[in-house]
């Protein structure tokens, strides 16, 4: 088991935390809550983190290689999604980053930059994950979400799928960072939702929704898609509207 971690009853935020401390944490801490005053997504959006049995953790990573820490979100995602399938649960991913089942969001993930001097010194990487939530609370969250708790109809042992997610994150880190995406395509493209489908993309800097088919991913990590004007378009940020 990993063996740097922080522990937390309550806090305003993971990621906050490691963002102000990274300096001096190490490389691989994670940090982790019961429960987060200000949980925070992607694009500022608010991370409903007050129940005590879902996940909430953050892990600072400085690696000496930093080509690939881009990738690094869409590589929690696989293994997030391979984690919930250990509960026969099937897992599916948005791109870029989103774990859903029945297309409704069961984890979300942010990766924050740490600069120095305006150069990058490594990343906190993020991950909230619903395990235990009555239906109540998912029906007051602005986008369909559901709760591993509700699939199964079993309360989720919080410190095992805990233990699991860190294994599995660490288990192929290393290769991660040498060899980006190309060292998990395979399995990121065999949880997609998207992939062959008429899609919308939003760019995160305004409300304007694209229209275009969703052709494949490229080695980096990035969507190739087709516009209107049968034209190939990388895509290299924004979300994914289905």
């Amino acid at each position: 088991m990993h063996s740097n971690i922080i522990n937390f009853d309550t806090i305003d935020s993971t990621n906050t935390y490691a963002l102000e401390h990274f300096e001096n944490l190490e490389d691989k801490t994670v940090i982790t809550a019961l429960s987060q005053t200000k949980g925070r997504g992607r694009f500022n959006r608010v991370w409903v983190s007050e129940n005590r049995e879902n996940i909430y953790l953050s892990i600072v990573l400085k690696p000496s290689k930093k080509d690939f820490l881009p990738n690094i979100t869409q590589y929690m995602s696989v293994c997030c999604a391979g984690v919930i399938e250990t509960y026969n649960v099937k897992a599916q991913i948005k791109y870029p980053n989103d774990v859903l089942v029945d297309n409704k969001k069961i984890c979300g993930i942010l990766c924050e930059s740490y600069l120095k001097n305006n150069i990058i010194q490594g990343v906190v990487l993020g991950i909230g994950v619903n395990l235990n939530m009555p239906q109540s609370v998912l029906n007051t969250i602005d986008r369909p979400a559901v709760s591993l708790n509700i699939i199964t109809g079993e309360n989720i042992n919080r410190q095992e799928f805990f233990n699991k997610l860190v294994n599995e994150f660490f288990n192929n880190y290393d290769d991660v960072i040498q060899n980006g995406f190309a060292s998990f395509k395979e399995d990121y493209i065999l949880r997609n939702n998207f992939l062959g489908k008429n899609v919308y993309i939003q760019q995160r800097d305004n409300d304007i929704k694209e229209n275009f088919f969703a052709q494949k991913m490229d080695d980096n990590g990035n969507l190739v898609v087709i516009g209107n004007d049968g034209k190939e378009k990388t895509i290299f940020s924004g979300d994914i509207i289905l």
